[in-house]
């Protein structure tokens, strides 16, 4: 099986009382709308996450209003037509076995078998340590072997840990101890993680060409149970349009094809009646192929097996449009001059503390390099950081003693550095591990709030003012020969109660001697976490001085787009004899309480565009894929044309 390219993802979770499934489906004339789309690869349900089976099963709960082999006729359709059938099974959901089998259940913290709110898909999950996971291992070998299957989608596999009787009595033979919350995350990934790979154990035996993804098991935990990888964001669904930039570049990195899922929906899986508009949906998809990935849209399956014309006509659209641009997707690998290092090692995505405020430092990161047009990857401490001329560690990436020499041998071959807040510190937070900062760490910031006062050095583009840093941070020393570029200004007070007044006006009062930001030799450090303070609340002042630092420690970019407008975003990617340039015009705009709508692209015009030639000279640059070739010149180490209009989307080619 080749890695998928164009691919469409259906849900088709159903509830049992549901009259009528599969009483309209006509598999021929669905093959071929997603045949007219231009789509190589599908995922489709063969158990949904009520427990509802909609194949000729004799193992599991077939829907007991479907009359047909619902999955076996798309199966043999798609076949005929050339598209690739993956199917899905719901791992940590299975509403209708949890209810016969309360013994296949999670049994909470709490004790809950059925937690409180039952109208929350997750009120019940599946212990992959009892009868379970043999039961739905005999699902997968049942449709492994009976359908013309490409691949298995496992979903939901992140859950909750169990303390039932199984999992209590492994965690004692352990010796790991069951009442430790950390110790139970623990024995959850655990399981998570053996049950993934006795599923790719027993289907391989069976087809070793399957593709095999794991929602829910940590991305590098797939190593050896998956072969790629899929990153489900659904922008307007609850995601935001922050997650695509920051896991596109973190996945991207670990070996594996990666499709990135978006969704038709106006809101999130099972709104039936939603639907995106045309830029806001083609935006992901543009997005994506700009970094790197490869595409999946996300719909919901009508349960008669009704066509949804206008979702189809929507996909249509949007992927005939992208397709034309394959010749320069294929095998394009993106360019980065530096990479972001997590702040936690098996940086993950995930929406539970302790996680949270590290994943929140990263949005904030990427949001502000995404701005700043730079290329760069996003790394956890496993992948060789050899190959990037700058290293971006953001306000809690603290070192040990291995990711330490790592950087000295970064700095050695003439790498630099730009850190923040706690960052160069050791695990303790208790000193800077590393010489080549130049600073002494000498505890927690004071002041509340405190303010950044520019140098010379730093002022390029700053308001002449003391400028508040929102966040709390370090206080540092210099030592000699550091150089301090800027300084911090104390408050007149603290903010806080002193039993008569709320001390809530903190005019900036006093210069101090304490450094904010500082440069030694090709280490840049910033007091204060400003990539949190970023996440939170978008100084724009805080991403200037990044900018500047920036100036210094990677002063010839791969990329300079210097009149792009900030919610603009470019990349580079390459292949053999020539390099693209994709340039993204749109605006997630906030609407109502929670919505960020795109309903139309920005135009641009006249947009200058500099790459650097790193011994790649072009003989040709044209926009793709009509191939108006553009007029350019070479000035010192760059080529530079100027792109005509940004309609949304525009690619511009460097042939050389």
């Amino acid at each position: 099986m080749h890695n998928p390219k164009w691919a469409l993802f259906y849900d088709f979770h159903t509830m049992p009382a549901c009259p009528d499934v599969g009483a309209t489906f006509d598999a021929g004339a669905f093959a071929d709308r997603m045949k007219d789309c231009g789509v190589d690869y599908c995922v489709f349900h063969a158990r949904c996450n009520l427990g509802m089976a909609y194949y000729d099963t004799q193992v599991g709960i077939k829907h007991p209003s479907l009359q047909r082999d619902l999955f076996g006729e798309l199966a043999q359709a798609c076949q005929e037509r050339g598209i690739a059938l993956s199917a899905y099974f719901n791992v940590g959901l299975s509403h209708e076995e949890a209810l016969l089998h309360r013994d296949w259940a999670i049994v909470t913290q709490e004790g809950y078998v059925y937690q409180p709110d039952r109208l929350n898909h997750f009120f019940r999950g599946m212990c992959y340590n009892t009868g379970y996971a043999e039961h739905l291992l005999e699902m997968i070998r049942e449709v492994v072997t009976g359908y013309p299957v490409a691949g298995l989608f496992l979903d939901c596999m992140t859950l909750p840990p169990c303390v039932g009787v199984e999992c209590i009595r492994e965690m004692k033979e352990r010796g790991m101890d069951w009442e430790h919350p950390d110790q139970l995350a623990e024995f959850a990934r655990i399981s998570r993680n053996r049950m993934a790979q006795r599923i790719a154990d027993t289907a391989r035996a069976l087809n070793p060409d399957l593709l095999l993804y794991f929602n829910g098991v940590q991305y590098e935990d797939q190593a050896e149970s998956g072969n790629y990888l899929e990153f489900e964001c659904l922008p307007t669904g609850g995601w935001g349009y922050e997650p695509l930039p920051l896991y596109g570049r973190f996945m991207r990195n670990l070996g594996k094809p990666v499709l990135n899922m978006t969704g038709r929906f106006h809101r999130s899986w099972g709104d039936f009646g939603g639907i995106r508009t045309q830029p806001s949906l083609e935006y992901d998809v543009y997005h994506g192929l700009a970094l790197g990935l490869r595409t999946t849209i996300g719909d919901h399956f009508h349960p008669r097996g009704d066509l949804n014309h206008a979702v189809f006509d929507l996909i249509e659209h949007v992927y005939t449009e992208a397709q034309r641009l394959e010749p320069w997707l294929e095998e394009a690998q993106p360019l980065s001059d530096l990479a972001m290092i997590a702040p936690e090692p098996g940086f993950q995505y995930v929406h539970v503390a302790p996680h949270l405020e590290a994943q929140n430092i990263m949005y904030g990161a990427a949001r502000m390099l995404g701005e700043l047009k730079q290329q760069f990857d996003v790394l956890s401490t496993s992948p060789s950081w050899e190959k990037y001329k700058l290293l971006v560690l953001p306000d809690l990436a603290v070192l040990d003693e291995t990711a330490a020499e790592r950087i000295r041998k970064h700095l050695a071959g003439g790498g630099a550095i730009l850190s923040s807040g706690w960052s160069g510190l050791n695990p303790e937070k208790s000193k800077f591990v590393c010489d080549e900062w130049g600073l002494t760490y000498t505890g927690e910031d004071p002041y509340d709030p405190a303010f950044i006062l520019p140098g010379p050095e730093l002022l390029a583009g700053m308001p002449d003012m003391p400028i508040t840093l929102y966040e709390r941070g370090i206080a540092m020393e210099a030592a000699e020969g550091t150089q301090v570029l800027a300084r911090i200004m104390a408050p007149y007070y603290n903010r806080h109660w002193d039993g008569e007044h709320g001390f809530l006006y903190l005019p900036p009062a006093t210069l101090t001697e304490r450094p904010a930001v500082t440069l030694r030799g090709q280490v840049a450090h910033i007091s204060h976490p400003v990539f949190k303070a970023y996440f939170n609340f978008a100084p724009v002042p805080m991403k200037q001085i990044v900018a500047n630092l920036l100036a210094k420690l990677l002063p010839q970019p791969l990329l300079r787009v210097p009149t792009m407008p900030s919610f603009a975003r470019a990349t580079v990617t390459s292949q053999p004899g020539r390099r693209m340039v994709h340039l993204l015009s749109y605006v997630p705009e906030q609407r109502g309480s929670s919505t960020q709508m795109i309903e139309e692209p920005v135009e641009l015009r006249e947009v200058p565009v500099a790459l650097r030639l790193d011994g790649r000279t072009p003989q040709k640059v044209y926009m793709a894929p009509e191939g108006q070739e553009l007029a350019f010149q070479i000035e010192g180490e760059y080529a530079m044309t100027t792109v005509p209009v940004v309609p949304g989307h525009a690619m511009v080619v460097f042939e050389e």
